[in-house]
């Protein structure tokens, strides 16, 4: 496939480069790109790990460590000019030797990533909001784990393997990076090869078929999402937006007054005094500094982000005050 330029109705056609010929380095340039942008080759995924080796022999290290939206786990493998030999095998070695990495273990690796990278936020908490997880379902992270090879072409060997490998279930994608030059600048045309987009969404619907099925065998998680003063959330966000906006509508003198006025619907740890959570229990509130709230009576609280089936209970609750949400279809 070609690309071109156009320009007063007729197509020049772009000249095909090499990531070598333009002086471009595999982890230097490629990868410090890549990373900054990796919905190129991995859509809805997180990047929580560069250069990832956490085992005996330092030299076998993961390109690239992501997250995806369905909290899987996402090996990332670069090459540059090469026809990518080997590397499923690879991956598949990466893949196997994190498949039993924790969540913990994932907010570990991601902080030592962000003090990296100089980012200025918090690893758990932002996993959590990525994969929409709250701490009581945590056992529902990195249950997978998928690959992503990406390279300026890929051997007939490698694909035909990639292709088995997929037959059996393993969830694995190459990428096909194609540098372009045009004028002073270097284009990169990133396709999904395999599998083919689609027959991709046809698999995706099958595998999201199986999840369900999985998923009503473990009883039913509810991921619905709720619509709030215009903005849709899910309901550890709703929560904290509702009551937030209750707070700041009716504006409670003390935390008694609060936990007095949701008594009658069992809802007993939705707000706390922040100085009396306990550094173990402070991932289950919302506890950045733009969330928490001072009452009237300089009490410091901070709002459960632990809700479950408990979403009805507050929005009963809530109800007399003339506030209400509207449930969104999937």
């Amino acid at each position: 496939m070609s690309l071109y330029n156009i320009s007063n109705k007729n197509l020049i056609a772009l000249t095909q480069t090499t990531f070598a010929a333009e002086g471009l380095q595999e982890r230097q340039d490629l990868q410090e790109a890549l990373k900054g942008c990796i919905d190129a080759i991995a859509p809805d995924c997180l990047v929580i790990s560069e250069e990832f080796s956490d085992w005996e022999d330092s030299r076998r290290r993961i390109d690239l460590l992501a997250i995806d939206r369905n909290a899987n786990l996402v090996v990332i493998e670069l090459k540059r000019d090469e026809i990518g030999a080997h590397m499923e095998l690879q991956a598949l070695r990466y893949a196997a030797m994190i498949s039993t990495m924790t969540f913990d273990k994932a907010c570990e690796y991601f902080e030592r990533y962000i003090a990296k990278e100089e980012l200025e936020i918090n690893a758990r908490e932002t996993i959590l909001e990525f994969v929409d997880l709250d701490e009581s379902s945590l056992d529902d992270f990195g249950n997978d784990v998928r690959i992503v090879l990406a390279s300026a072409d890929f051997g007939k060997e490698l694909t035909t393997s990639v292709l088995w490998l997929r037959d059996k279930g393993i969830d694995i994608s190459c990428v096909r990076l194609t540098p372009y030059r045009y004028k002073d600048d270097v284009l990169i045309n990133a396709e999904q090869i395999i599998p083919v987009p689609e027959v991709e969404a046809y698999q995706v619907k099958f595998r999201e078929k199986q999840a369900e099925q999985r998923t009503s065998k473990k009883g039913q998680r509810d991921y619905s999402k709720y619509r709030f003063n215009g903005q849709v959330y899910n309901k550890r966000k709703l929560a904290l937006a509702v009551l937030t906006h209750w707070i700041e509508q009716e504006n409670p003198q003390s935390l008694f007054v609060i936990k007095d006025a949701l008594k009658d619907y069992n809802l007993p740890r939705a707000v706390a005094l922040f100085e009396e959570i306990a550094d173990k229990h402070l991932n289950r509130y919302h506890s950045s500094e733009c969330d928490l709230i001072t009452l009237v009576s300089g009490e410091l609280i901070a709002i459960s982000n632990q809700w479950g089936d408990n979403i009805p209970r507050l929005l009963e609750a809530m109800k007399r005050y003339g506030l209400a949400a509207e449930r969104v279809e999937n």
